[in-house]
C-alpha cells in the first residue's frame, strides 16, 4: 500500500476490506504499485460514504422518529439557519477536496508512461491478441487454448476456462514496460485486473499505457469490450518474470524468429507444412471456420469442400493475405509471418478431404507480400 495512505493501515477496515477481497466482493489489491493506490483510494473513498450514508441517514431517521406527527401535530414554522447552511456547503466541498488530491496524483502516474526499459505493442484482432516487442525483432499471436470439448461442455471445465492462451504475454518484473495499443479491425479492451491496466484498442489510433510489475506469477485478464460474436473467447494472460528469466526467454524467442526467417528460403515438405499450419489453423481459423472446416455459412464459409477454394489457389492466397473488404474475413499480411501464411493454406488444401496436393512455399508467400 502507498504511503500517501498508510494511516488507513491501522484500523479495523482494512480487515474487512481485505476480507470482502478474499471473498471475492471487492477489486483485487493487485500486483503494482498503481494498483495499490488505486484500491486505497477505492477503500477510502467507499468508507468516506459509508460515513455520509450513515450520519444522512441517520439525521433523517432521527427526525423522522423524533418530530413525527403523532408527537408534533403542529408543524413547526422556521425559514432559515445561516450556520447550518454554510456548514453543508462547506463540509462536502472539503471532503471533495480531500478525495481529489490524492486521486489527482494517482491519475498523473498512472499517465506519465515516460523512462521505459520495455515497450510492447498490444494489436486487438478478432478474437486475438498480437505482441510485438519493439526493437527486439519479437512478435507473435496470443490466442484462447481452452480446448474445444469443454466449450461444447463435453469435458470438465476447470478454474481458468476461456482464460488459457496459447502464448502469453510474458514481461519481466521491476521494469517499467510501456504498451501502446491499436486495434485491425474494431475497437478491444484489453483488461488485466491484477496490473491495473484497462485500456481501448482503437483502429486507426494509439492509446498508451504502462506497468511495472513486482511479484512473478501468471495474471489473467479478458477483453472487456463488446467486439463481436467470440467476444468471450478473447482472454488475456500475463505472465511475469524475474529479470534473469525474462532476458533468456527473450533471447530465444530472438532466436526462434531469425530461425523462422530462414525458413523463407529453403522447400518444405508437404508434411512439415501441414503440421505447421495445423497448429497455425488451431490459433487462428478455427473459431470461423470450425475443425473441422465445415464453417459457420453464411458468415464464415466452409473450408472443407469449397469449390472456390479448390480450384483457384491463387484466389486462396490473394483473400488469406488481404482479406476481403466488406466481409468478417481480415487481412493477415501483418498478423502471420511468410512460412504460417503458407503452412495454413497448404494445411486447408489438403486437410478434410480437400487432398488437393498443392504446396505453397514460404518464397512464394515472401514474393506476394514484397509486391
Amino acid at each position: 500500500m502507498s504511503r500517501r495512505f498508510a494511516w488507513l493501515s491501522g484500523s479495523g477496515v482494512v480487515g474487512l476490506s481485505a476480507q470482502a477481497q478474499a471473498d471475492g466482493w471487492n477489486m483485487p489489491l493487485g500486483v503494482t504499485d498503481i494498483s495499490r493506490e488505486i484500491y486505497s483510494l477505492h477503500m477510502i473513498i467507499f468508507w468516506i460514504c459509508v460515513v455520509i450514508g450513515l450520519v444522512v441517514f441517520g439525521v433523517m431517521f432521527y427526525s423522522l422518529f423524533r418530530y413525527r406527527r403523532s408527537r408534533h401535530p403542529k408543524a413547526a414554522n422556521f425559514h432559515e439557519h445561516t450556520t447550518v447552511e454554510v456548514i453543508w456547503t462547506t463540509l462536502p466541498l472539503l471532503i471533495l477536496v480531500g478525495m481529489a488530491v490524492p486521486a489527482t496524483a494517482t491519475l498523473k502516474s498512472m499517465y506519465d508512461a515516460s523512462d521505459a526499459e520495455l515497450d510492447v505493442m498490444v494489436t486487438g484482432q478478432q478474437w486475438r491478441w498480437r505482441y510485438e516487442y519493439l526493437g527486439e525483432e519479437v512478435a507473435f499471436t496470443s490466442s484462447l487454448s481452452t480446448p474445444r470439448a469443454q466449450i461444447r461442455g463435453e469435458e470438465e471445465r476447470g478454474e481458468t476456462y476461456l482464460l488459457d492462451v496459447d502464448n502469453p504475454l510474458v514481461l519481466p518484473i521491476n521494469r517499467k514496460v510501456r504498451f501502446l495499443f491499436t486495434s485491425d479491425d474494431v475497437i478491444h479492451s484489453w483488461w488485466v485486473p491484477d496490473l491495473a491496466v484497462k485500456q481501448d484498442t482503437v483502429p486507426g489510433f494509439v492509446n498508451e499505457n504502462w506497468v511495472r510489475i513486482n511479484e512473478p506469477g501468471i495474471y489473467r485478464g479478458q477483453c472487456a469490450e463488446l467486439c463481436g460474436l467470440d467476444h468471450g473467447f478473447m482472454p488475456v494472460v500475463v505472465h511475469a518474470m524475474e529479470e534473469a528469466a525474462f532476458d533468456a526467454w527473450l533471447a530465444e524467442r530472438r532466436d526462434e524468429a531469425a530461425q523462422e526467417a530462414l525458413g523463407v528460403d529453403r522447400d518444405w515438405a508437404l508434411e512439415e507444412l501441414m503440421a505447421r499450419g495445423e497448429e497455425v489453423y488451431g490459433a487462428i481459423c478455427i473459431s470461423c471456420h470450425q475443425a473441422e472446416g465445415q464453417g459457420m455459412p453464411p458468415t464464415f464459409p466452409a473450408l472443407a469442400g469449397n469449390p472456390r477454394l479448390l480450384d483457384d489457389l491463387e484466389w486462396q492466397l490473394s483473400t488469406v493475405i488481404n482479406g476481403v473488404s466488406g466481409t468478417a474475413m481480415p487481412a493477415f499480411r501483418s498478423t502471420l509471418n511468410p512460412v504460417e501464411l503458407a503452412a495454413v493454406v497448404t494445411f486447408t488444401r489438403n486437410a478434410w478431404g480437400n487432398d488437393t496436393g498443392d504446396v505453397v512455399q514460404p518464397s512464394q508467400v515472401a514474393e506476394r507480400l514484397a509486391r
